[in-house]
């Protein structure tokens, strides 16, 4: 049921390589997005590599991986495909097979996004999140496959569009922020903080997991951005 006052503008058809059509709709319609309301319930979110994520609550996202869980499934299905005659019913009949293992994980992925993002935009009037540059983490990290994977970029764009619709902020800290180097309880910045510290440990006796100890500082300083720009 289309609602009253929406006007079709247009529709695209699209085929997946699975084999599946698909169309999507565009209407032209008022503003949908409700008034900017006092934000009282912050959270912080620092990206992570397993998991994606992870809370200024303690908690992390645990994301299933699901591209990684079927890796060797996919390659095993890949080499068959390789094997095959291009062109012969055996191959575009492998092709496709190839082509819904991909799709499933697609779907996966953004089924486990939408419901994460759904409901932090439910509870929460304003998520504070690093502006992180993604490509450049993984061309420089070499961990393009994980980013990949977990699609993290995909879940900041779903949880900002629901985050607005209901006049809630999704505040993006500057990613020079040094939110794994400081201390959450005291304040104090090291120098230098190895990778392979997966416990960040402070001088004034905080002894922390360091994605929640940087998930808490961008906590801080996204409610340090909110006030300044209220």
């Amino acid at each position: 049921m289309i609602p009253e006052g929406w006007k079709l503008k247009s529709v695209t058809v699209s085929r997946e390589p699975s084999g599946k059509y698909f169309a999507s709709l565009l209407f032209d319609c008022e503003n949908q997005t409700a008034e900017k309301r006092q934000a009282e319930k912050f959270l912080g979110i620092d990206y992570a590599m397993h998991g994606m994520c992870v809370f200024s609550t303690g908690e992390r996202a645990g994301y299933p991986m699901f591209y990684r869980n079927a890796e060797k499934k996919l390659a095993r299905e890949q080499r068959k495909l390789s094997r095959c005659e291009k062109g012969s019913r055996n191959y575009q009949k492998q092709k496709k097979k190839v082509a819904l293992y991909h799709e499933k994980i697609k779907n996966q992925r953004k089924d486990f996004q939408h419901k994460l993002s759904h409901s932090l935009a439910e509870e929460y009037d304003a998520v504070c999140v690093e502006d992180l540059n993604l490509k450049g983490i993984a061309g420089g990290l070499h961990f393009g496959k994980g980013i990949q994977d977990n699609g993290y970029g995909q879940f900041l764009s779903m949880l900002g569009y629901k985050l607005e619709e209901r006049g809630k902020y999704l505040i993006k800290v500057d990613r020079y922020f040094a939110s794994s180097k400081i201390c959450s309880v005291c304040g104090h910045k090291k120098k230098e903080l190895a990778l392979s510290e997966r416990i960040y440990l402070c001088e004034c006796g905080n002894r922390m997991d360091r994605d929640v100890n940087a998930a808490v500082n961008i906590l801080k300083e996204g409610k340090r951005i909110y006030k300044k720009c209220a």
